[in-house]
């Protein structure tokens, strides 16, 4: 008799308080999800990826920002020839070497930053954009990929037509998709049967990847991240989406 007490006074309390059990169920729940959200975020703006694997290393567990490459990384980095894409002076004694991924929304908040240099600067420096495509951006190869293909079928005018769409784009929509890949072609001025059957046949797959590697070489963990190189020797890294001033004076250090 007493067990059949306990268990119809345990039965009894959980439903009353049945909806308070709920609640602070949820809200653990959401404590955990909502953390998980701001690691991703911290994780993100430190240029690592939010647990996926892939080619970009992260930031040590613990560190407020990732580490800077070292002299012999950054001496790594490819040198700037003529099979780059080079905005501004080419012979500028400054250049800035931008590894980059179409998808990532830092870096389409600093391609303004960019577009503000060179009009600043003009001659005196050249902007050099290469790929870096992050693996947990789905859409980022193949956007890198289009770019490569624009520019096969427009040159580098239209290579950088493609690259001020795309990015107005992920500002405009928050992503990248199939469509504004496409849209973006358009707005380069290529032929739309022509960028499709370069897209489709995965011809600038290995260009891409090639520079994702390179770039890794010479220090680069995360998007976007750009290099200043000053006759023809990398000096340091401008790590992620800097604000203008900064960008601006570290230009104006190397004049």
């Amino acid at each position: 008799m007493s067990q059949n007490n306990t268990s119809g006074s345990m039965t009894s309390t959980i439903s009353n308080n049945f909806t308070l059990i709920i609640v602070i169920a949820l809200f653990f729940l959401g404590g955990f999800f909502f953390g998980s959200l701001w690691t991703e975020n911290k994780m993100l703006k430190k240029g690592g990826s939010a647990g996926s694997a892939g080619s970009a290393p992260t930031a040590p567990a613990g560190a407020d920002a990732p580490s800077g490459p070292s002299a012999d990384q950054l001496a790594q980095m490819p040198a700037v020839t003529a099979e780059d894409h080079v905005r501004g002076n080419a012979s500028a004694s400054v250049v800035l070497v931008e590894y980059s991924d179409y998808e990532c929304p830092f870096c389409a908040r600093f391609h303004p930053t960019m577009v503000q240099a060179e009009e600043e600067f003009g001659d005196k420096i050249a902007w050099v954009y290469r790929h870096y495509p992050l693996p947990f951006h789905p859409s980022a190869q193949k956007a890198a990929e289009g770019s490569e293909c624009a520019a096969k079928l427009g040159g580098d005018e239209a290579f950088w037509k493609y690259t001020d769409s795309l990015f107005a784009a992920n500002v405009a929509q928050g992503a990248v998709t199939a469509e504004t890949i496409t849209k973006s072609a358009a707005d380069a001025g290529v032929a739309a049967g022509a960028f499709k059957t370069c897209l489709d046949s995965g011809e600038m797959a290995g260009l891409v990847t090639a520079q994702l590697e390179a770039g890794s070489s010479a220090g680069i963990s995360g998007t976007p991240g750009t290099i200043v190189v000053v006759d023809g020797e990398p000096k340091e890294l401008i790590p992620g989406a800097l604000p203008y001033e900064q960008v601006k004076a570290i230009i104006e250090r190397y004049l």
